[in-house]
């Protein structure tokens, strides 16, 4: 998508989104867990409908954290992103965990034993990418597409008297020339609001959000722009539509502007490489489009459970790289090591900084100061030139 015109799209969900809530339960699971022992291993999924939610999966870490422990887990999540409706309600939900020890025979893999080295935990493929189409390299229309639900879940948060209720979807296509965005020919906007507004009114509620997002000049026609086209979303949340962990990666990562391996992140610790093997691939991306290497990188890695190294890394910059990909690719390797462990200490993820991952993106956000989006940071870039 280096050339040509061409219109893109992409999505993003807000945090009431059903799989969105899975999503948070899960990670909030995963960071309780790293919070006690930093070397939990944690594998849960999450399911929600109509005032239920149901856990299962697979954890080693402090026994304090227990069925009842992660139920209180599961109604926090809920209450902070705000669902006090008849048809689900962080109080009044029936909560289920059904969350067991952690196989034998996947710890055996994973654990580092004599002169065995800290494996994968599982067998697969992670791509990272970045480009310079925003300021945090990442490809425009997810960018927007997250920016403007992030607005309105803010607004939501700081009036309750507003009257949106926490789902809500977006969708920008934005209009490419000579393969750089240039302006925004649709917008869509779905959010779930009180039973006394009308569409007109959302409209003027949302419209505010879509044009302080999108750069001057780039708002798309006004029969381009449609919020709420079914014409009523008061139904809305788990009670609308059954949620589960995992199901929107394609949100999470690049919008479709970029591969991506198929393992979802939320619900997994670290040592798990489909999360930090994404997390990995990313800053290595990002750090080669910052230090000016290429416009557009993606990285790809593979990995097979229980062995350490990577048995691929793979570099694609789209005839825009300033050195030879081959040698990139052992630049990268030179500058990071990617075996599951060096990840984990490199990134510090063994830390409860998860949460927070589970809306509006995993790319693109600015690093905390407690480690939070550490594969953000941009501090490669030296590395990559020296090892080139």
């Amino acid at each position: 998508m280096s050339k040509g015109n061409y219109l893109f799209t992409s999505e993003s969900v807000s945090e009431g989104h059903p799989d969105k809530v899975c999503d948070r339960i899960s990670d909030a699971v995963v960071d309780a867990f790293l919070t006690g022992d930093p070397q939990s291993r944690v594998a849960v999924e999450t399911l929600t409908t109509t005032n239920r939610i149901v856990m299962a999966g697979e954890v080693r870490g402090p026994a304090e954290i227990d069925a009842a422990r992660m139920e209180e887990i599961a109604r926090a999540a809920v209450k902070a992103i705000g669902y006090e409706q008849d048809g689900f309600h962080w109080k009044n939900a029936d909560v289920n965990c059904h969350v067991h020890a952690q196989s034998v025979d996947i710890a055996q893999g994973v654990d580092a034993a004599g002169n065995k080295d800290e494996g994968a935990g599982d067998q697969g493929l992670m791509f990272g990418y970045a480009c310079r189409e925003t300021d945090v390299l990442m490809p425009a229309p997810i960018h927007y597409s997250h920016s403007i639900l992030r607005s309105l879940a803010e607004a939501r948060h700081a009036d309750a008297g507003l009257g949106l209720g926490p789902d809500s979807k977006s969708q920008v296509t934005l209009r490419y020339e000579n393969g750089k965005p240039v302006g925004a020919t649709s917008v869509v906007v779905s959010t779930q609001h009180a039973e006394e507004l009308s569409q007109d009114d959302v409209r003027k509620i949302v419209r505010p959000h879509v044009e302080s997002i999108l750069p001057d000049g780039w708002m798309c026609p006004e029969d381009e722009f449609y919020v709420n086209p079914t014409g009523r979303f008061v139904i809305g949340g788990p009670d609308g539509d059954a949620g589960l962990t995992g199901r929107k990666i394609i949100v999470d990562t690049y919008g479709g502007a970029a591969p991506h391996g198929g393992g979802a992140f939320s619900g997994k610790d670290p040592t798990k490489v489909d999360r930090s093997a994404a997390y990995a691939t990313r800053y290595l991306a990002k750090n080669v489009v910052a230090a000016e290497l290429a416009e557009r990188c993606t990285i790809q890695v593979a990995y097979a459970i229980g062995v350490s190294k990577p048995l691929s890394v793979y570099v694609e910059t789209y005839g825009t790289g300033k050195v030879d990909e081959e040698k990139l690719a052992e630049a990268v390797q030179e500058a990071m090591d990617l075996s599951p462990r060096g990840i984990r200490e490199h990134l510090q993820l063994n830390r409860p900084i998860y949460e927070r991952t589970a809306a509006y993106g995993h790319f693109g956000r600015q690093p905390d100061a407690d480690g939070g989006f550490s594969w953000e940071k941009t501090d490669l870039v030296d590395a990559l030139h020296n090892a080139l």
